[in-house]
């Protein structure tokens, strides 16, 4: 039976894709800060709660070691946590809240993702998969964005560097591009959100549960393929021709 390892499993797309993965049979290990949720998303099926704040070293290694220990082996990574903070343009920016960002986006990917690697190198069989979480913002922002905008760009290079290390080891990764999808964190777009050409719009959204299935058809591929990025999103949305 397959293992995959979920960050930000309590809510949202990382919550839909943990329950996805739970009903085709996988073992999950669900990681995220709020317990209570974890546990409801664990209990759909062979799944394991880890409370688990991304941004710390000690707590991501505490988290992969005892997914080790219960499964034995991680054949996948969804590296999905992640927050979007307040729009404000650069001189609104306090430092307090870019470090915010970049602790979570950044630096908490980078943690889980080093985590995952050096276990899928060290298991026999070697190897696994490690799917990041961009961002549409990675490839085309969105106003004033600042801070979110370049994590996701990081993102980009970290997905493309892992790619080209794994090479050898058996470690495939991946990044998804996912666009206006209807989760409690994106429910405003409904509502209306700044445009490029400074109105404030509606946009279209799509159901979560089509970007989770992009997320398990990349992790469901066989070892010698790999989706090195994906885009999937709203086909509506103002993404293609933004700006």
């Amino acid at each position: 039976m397959a293992v995959m390892v979920v960050t930000g499993a309590s809510s949202g797309i990382g919550r839909a894709v943990a329950e996805m993965a739970l009903a085709d049979g996988w073992q999950v290990a669900c990681i995220a800060r709020r317990e209570d949720r974890l546990r409801e998303v664990a209990l759909l099926g062979d799944g394991i709660a880890l409370p688990c704040d991304v941004r710390s070293e000690a707590a991501v290694e505490a988290a992969f070691t005892a997914v080790m220990e219960r499964f034995g082996r991680i054949d996948v990574l969804f590296n999905n946590a992640g927050i979007f903070p307040r729009g404000a343009l650069i001189d609104d920016v306090s430092l307090a809240e870019w470090q915010e960002v970049v602790d979570v986006n950044l630096t908490g990917m980078f943690l889980c993702a080093r985590a995952a690697f050096v276990r899928m190198r060290a298991q026999t069989p070697q190897g696994g998969r490690i799917i990041n979480n961009g961002s549409i913002a990675g490839q085309v922002p969105r106003p004033m964005s600042l801070a979110y905008s370049v994590t996701k760009h990081a993102i980009n290079g970290m997905t493309k560097q892992m790619a080209l290390d794994g090479r050898g080891l058996n470690i495939a990764t991946g990044q998804v591009d996912i666009g206006n999808a209807r989760t409690d964190l994106a429910a405003q777009m409904e509502k209306g959100v700044p445009q490029a050409d400074g109105s404030v719009r509606p946009e279209p959204m799509m159901d979560v549960r089509e970007a989770a299935r992009a997320v398990m058809h990349m992790a469901s591929l066989p070892p010698g393929a790999n989706v090195l990025q994906m885009t999937v999103m709203a086909t509506e949305m103002p993404f293609v021709g933004r700006g």
